[in-house]
C-alpha cells in the first residue's frame, strides 16, 4: 500500500524490485484513506505497508529490512557486522534530518530559514562523506542508499518546482558527484521524472525570482 510519488513508498518498491520479487501495489488516497490501510497499520495509519502472506510491515526502513531477510535475491543489508551497523547509522541519519530538507520547500519565514541551515549541515556533513567513495558504505549500493533516495532524487525535484535552491556543485562538489552518479546508475528503479515535476507542483508554491 503506497503512494506512486512517496520516497518512502519508492523505497520499498526499489527493494522488491532489486530482489526480483511480483508484487501489487495498491494506490492509497491520504485524504480517504481505505479500510484496508487503516487496518493494516492502526498505530501510524500511514503508507507504506507490505502485506505478506497476510502479515503487515509498516515503516519504509522496516520493510527494507524485512525484504532483505524474507527473500531470495541480492542482499540489500551488508553482511559484515560493522558494515550494517554503518548502512543502519546513515540511514537513520538521514531518516532524520530529511524533516528539515522537505520543510525547507514546504514552509515559510522563520521556520523556513530554520530549516534551511538544518539542511545546509546535513549537506555538509554528506559531502564530506563522499569525497572518497561512491556509497554509504564503501563501493555497494544497498540499505542506506536506497533510505537516502529523498536526498539523491526528490531533492532536485523539489527545487526544480520551488525555485529554493540548497545544492550546488560549488558548495557541495562531492554530494553533487554522489547525487548524479546515484541517478545515473539507477535510473531504472526511479519512478517517471515528469510524474513527480507533475505532482509537486500541485503541493508547493513556486519562489517569485523577481522579488
Amino acid at each position: 500500500l503506497g503512494l506512486r510519488y512517496s520516497p518512502f513508498s519508492h523505497r520499498v518498491e526499489w527493494a522488491l524490485k532489486i530482489k526480483g520479487v511480483k508484487y501489487e501495489f495498491i494506490e492509497e488516497d491520504l485524504q480517504n484513506k481505505s479500510p484496508l490501510l487503516l487496518q493494516s497499520n492502526p498505530i501510524h495509519k500511514k503508507i507504506p505497508v507490505l502485506i505478506h502472506n497476510g502479515k503487515c510491515i509498516c515503516e519504509s526502513m522496516v520493510i527494507l529490512e524485512y525484504i532483505d531477510e524474507a527473500f531470495e535475491g541480492p542482499s540489500i543489508l551488508p553482511k559484515d557486522p560493522y558494515d550494517r551497523a554503518l548502512a543502519r547509522f546513515w540511514a537513520k541519519y538521514v531518516e532524520d534530518k530529511g524533516a528539515a530538507v522537505w520543510k525547507s520547500f514546504f514552509s515559510k519565514g522563520e521556520e523556513q530559514e530554520k530549516a534551511k541551515e538544518e539542511a545546509y549541515e546535513m549537506l555538509k556533513i554528506l559531502d564530506n562523506e563522499f569525497k572518497d567513495k561512491k556509497c554509504f558504505v564503501g563501493d555497494k549500493f544497498g540499505f542506506a542508499d536506497i533510505v537516502a533516495n529523498g536526498a539523491a532524487l526528490y531533492l532536485g525535484i523539489l527545487e526544480e518546482v520551488s525555485g529554493v535552491v540548497l545544492v550546488t556543485s560549488e558548495k557541495f562538489p562531492n554530494f553533487c558527484a554522489w547525487r548524479d552518479e546515484y541517478c545515473t546508475q539507477n535510473e531504472e528503479y526511479f519512478p517517471s521524472r515528469d510524474e513527480l515535476l507533475i505532482r509537486y507542483r500541485a503541493y508547493i508554491q513556486p519562489v517569485d525570482a523577481s522579488k
